[in-house]
């Protein structure tokens, strides 16, 4: 069984449901995988055992990022010794602090995306156009609830510049936090039904032109950081009302000089949760010029998008009086 945030055909809003036989059966209570991550881990599962109502073939659904609504995305670094030996390589002058990271008692812990510039199954990600060595990072991703309960796993691509991080560390938000710079997906495989998340193989192909020119292969048994410590931190001075998706770090990472390159195929893959698969663009403009954008493409272009990001963007002009949202006045505030 998966959890699916879905556009089923003939529909214009994202279905949620439950993906079980090939057939995806909506839940009830909640519109929104926001809305379900913001409930108890045992509320979840009651919701999930009674999906009902007519199911859609799996067929007839195309797969969106199980991400919406005010979920944030979180991710993880040098949690895999692979991780560690491959930002020492890359660092020009600080490659000691990736030694220190990896033993320190405090993990590294980044903000990665908010859910509307998350990319889909089959969607576009991004290398930036101002960085000359670009990878894509396969990460299993932990998703949580807003009690910091594991509600189940996904497939993260953190697409990262290897070039940008290497000339500074602190350059990273930059290297990592972007448009087109994180995809997930294709479903949520309930915790209920992982048995061990450390016993996970996690397989990463990169074809370019039709032929392969990367694979690897590993194992979650490397992560360093076990799951709860991860959460531990996250959770420790801060608050996820919509629930939070924690990527856990990557142990697969092509070896320099290696670069993505417009139009790689990159397809991951976990056996026990599903496949991942995203093509590679370059840069903001070559996303708004998709044949078929997805949500994230269309804002850029700026079309429609149905994304809702629960905020309001008004223009101000310069000769003119802030606008006060009366609901938003304190009581005994004089109104502008």
């Amino acid at each position: 069984m998966q959890l699916i945030r879905c556009h089923a055909d003939g529909e214009s809003a994202p279905l949620i449901g439950v993906l079980d036989a090939g057939l995806v059966t909506p839940v009830r209570e909640v519109a929104t995988m926001a809305g379900l991550l913001a409930l108890p881990l045992s509320q979840i599962r009651r919701i999930c055992a009674e999906a009902g109502g007519t199911g859609v073939p799996i067929a007839g659904v195309t797969a969106l990022a199980p991400v919406d609504g005010r979920t944030d995305v979180w991710a993880a670094g040098v949690t895999y010794e692979r991780s560690k030996d491959a930002r020492v390589q890359e660092s020009t002058d600080s490659a000691d602090i990736y030694d220190r990271v990896y033993t320190a008692h405090r993990p590294e812990l980044f903000f990665k995306s908010a859910a509307w510039r998350v990319v889909g199954p089959g969607g576009a990600v991004s290398a930036r156009a101002d960085s000359e060595v670009d990878v894509p990072e396969p990460e299993l991703a932990v998703v949580l609830n807003s009690g910091a309960e594991v509600v189940g796993y996904t497939i993260c691509n953190d697409m990262s510049s290897r070039s940008i991080e290497g000339e500074n560390p602190l350059y990273l938000p930059q290297a990592k936090i972007y448009l087109g710079g994180c995809a997930m997906g294709p479903w949520i495989r309930p915790a209920w039904e992982v048995t061990d998340p450390y016993a996970l193989s996690i397989e990463m192909t990169i074809r370019r032109d039709g032929t392969d020119v990367w694979d690897g292969q590993a194992s979650t048994a490397g992560l360093r950081r076990r799951i709860p410590e991860l959460v531990q931190f996250l959770f420790r001075e801060d608050e996820f009302p919509a629930g939070v998706v924690l990527s856990t770090g990557t142990s697969l990472v092509p070896d320099l000089p290696f670069t993505l390159r417009s139009e790689d195929e990159i397809r991951i893959r976990i056996p026990e949760i599903g496949e991942l698969v995203n093509h590679v663009v370059r840069g903001k403009a070559a996303l708004a010029g998709e044949e078929d954008p997805s949500p994230i493409q269309k804002m850029v272009a700026g079309q429609p998008s149905g994304v809702t990001t629960g905020f309001t963007i008004i223009e101000v002009k310069a000769d003119q009086p802030h606008p006060v949202d009366p609901a938003a006045q304190k009581p005994g505030q004089a109104k502008e």
